[in-house]
């Protein structure tokens, strides 16, 4: 088995099982499109990340940037000191309404669909960004190939070195009895894109849960119960769980590892 298809073999493991999922009160999947523009904010104003350097050092004074899986665009918002085009790609048209409220007075286009499948419908950018949308994606090639194909200088890809529930898989245990897998990792990722042909760079940076979150501590329990599948009622015993795992930060709350290490993948477009 190589790289791609190991990828595409595990990822499948971090589903809900059909049985959990038909008794769940409410979707587990997605965020408060609040939460995502509190985030953009958050990434605009703190010290830049690895990701974002990686991003900027590559990106030329009044140049354009993709935002694959924008989210409220904590990826691109950052860069729009720089840039003088951001281009958002969303499923989700709640969250390109609070990447639009964020983003600042410039060239904004937003294109509502699934990556790679509007791909057609998006311009190339100097620079094209992508966080935290990879662990979503099974199959590999196409996605990372459209990436590429939409950057002119660099492709900056940013994932949890490990997948991003992971940190909830004592959780799991405890209130389904279902064991969550290992893999795949960050590790993994960079080498299934290395094998597609790309000169891949791996690097990660342990850090702190940038502040964003909820202003009420029940507001982030309740969004780490959906998650798990179940009922407002266990909201007291998961909080009981999640122990110091719920942080407050510059007032705001939100539930998960007090650090993580976070992997940027990146490389630059051959000529």
């Amino acid at each position: 088995m190589n790289a791609v298809e190991r990828w595409r073999e595990l990822l499948p493991g971090w589903g809900v099982p059909e049985e959990i999922l038909a008794q769940a009160p409410e979707s587990p999947w997605g965020y408060p499109p609040d939460l995502m523009r509190r985030r953009a904010h958050t990434a605009a104003a703190l010290e830049p990340s690895l990701s974002t350097r990686r991003a900027f050092e590559a990106l030329p004074e009044g140049g354009s940037v993709l935002d694959v899986g924008v989210g409220g665009g904590a990826a691109s918002l950052p860069l729009a000191t720089r840039a003088a085009r951001l281009t958002g790609v969303d499923e989700s048209e709640s969250m390109l309404d609070a990447f639009r409220q964020a983003a600042p007075p410039s060239d904004i286009r937003t294109v509502l669909g699934r990556w790679p499948d509007v791909a057609d419908d998006v311009e190339p950018a100097d620079v094209a960004v992508c966080h935290h949308v990879l662990y979503n994606v099974q199959d590999l090639e196409p996605f990372v190939r459209s990436l590429d194909a939409h950057a002119r200088r660099r492709v900056v890809i940013e994932i949890t070195d490990r997948h991003p529930l992971a940190w909830m898989s004592d959780l799991w245990l405890r209130f389904h009895d279902l064991r969550r897998p290992e893999g795949p990792t960050s590790v993994d990722a960079a080498e299934a894109i290395s094998e597609l042909g790309y000169p891949v760079r791996h690097e990660v940076e342990v850090r702190r849960p940038r502040s964003s979150g909820f202003e009420r501590r029940e507001d982030a329990v309740s969004l780490a119960r959906r998650r798990l599948c179940l009922a407002p009622e266990r909201d007291p015993e998961v909080a009981e769980a999640l122990g110091d795992r719920l942080i407050q930060q510059d007032g705001l709350w939100s539930a998960g590892p007090p650090e993580q290490a976070v992997a940027t993948l990146w490389w630059d477009r051959s000529s």
